[in-house]
């Protein structure tokens, strides 16, 4: 912690918000959305996992200027309910893992003020993002707090040009697709989906799954359709051959005998 909890003896005001928009443009507002949607989606069966985004996170009780609003943070061991802001001596723990969606605006705090800040208060690992690439080369980074101090996380490019980042903390792979932030699960190569996108699958899916459905229960009417013919076809060529037989034996009886002469 940066600086020993204070017990305020008056009631003190924590903001919920500063009244500024939640992201400077599309360019940081989506990604921090989807980033937050698809990292409750993953984590949405532990209920002790807390994941957030945009919220302000107070570190110094008695102290209102003591607030940090990351872009995104997961904690692991937190309970996972809705919260108006996080005052780390009213929860369990501190974050795990912080992302900041950057922008040139936000440089200097973003590379200076924020990491010292987020090592103090012992953040296991904080990346940045730059969708827009006004100065990260790579536009995705990560690091992770060893002794106190931030270092680089090793980044891997795959042959396609991708960058993949792993991150220890959420077991996941960060990934930067033509200059896109997305998460993978390593374990199945699948991209984490957002809600919108979770559900546009499943409806995907289901759809798939009922025309399955109708083609089974289609070739299945055809093989009864089939059988039928078949059966009928089999009766018709019996009924033949039996009526076949029945001239056949008819041509081989012996002819009728004559009628015997009878005199008077």
């Amino acid at each position: 912690m940066a600086s020993p909890i204070v017990h305020a003896s008056t009631t003190i005001h924590y903001p919920d918000t500063d009244g500024l928009p939640m992201a400077e443009s599309d360019f940081q507002r989506k990604p921090l959305m989807y980033a937050v949607a698809a990292l409750d989606l993953y984590f949405q069966a532990q209920p002790e996992v807390y994941v957030t985004g945009n919220l302000f996170l107070y570190y110094e009780e008695g102290n209102p200027r003591a607030v940090v609003a990351p872009d995104v943070f997961v904690v692991f061991g937190a309970p996972k309910h809705d919260r108006r802001s996080y005052k780390l001596w009213e929860e369990p723990k501190i974050p795990d893992f912080v992302l900041e969606i950057t922008s040139e605006s936000s440089r200097s705090e973003d590379q200076e003020v924020k990491p010292r800040r987020y090592a103090l208060l012992g953040v296991q690992e904080y990346w940045q993002y730059d969708p827009t690439g006004d100065y990260l080369a790579p536009q995705l980074q990560g690091s992770r707090l060893v002794n106190g101090r931030y270092e680089s996380l090793p980044a891997t490019v795959l042959p396609s040009g991708v960058l993949v980042l792993h991150s220890h903390v959420l077991g996941l792979d960060l990934r930067l697709e033509q200059g896109k932030l997305s998460f993978y699960d390593p374990a199945t190569g699948q991209k984490l989906l957002n809600y919108q996108e979770a559900e546009q699958a499943r409806q995907e899916a289901e759809q798939a799954r009922q025309e399955a459905e109708q083609g089974r229960q289609a070739a299945e009417v055809r093989a009864q359709q089939e059988a039928a013919a078949r059966q009928e076809l089999e009766a018709h060529v019996a009924a033949l051959e039996a009526r076949l037989r029945a001239l056949q034996d008819e041509s081989a009886a012996p002819p009728p005998a004559p009628p015997a002469n009878t005199q008077p």
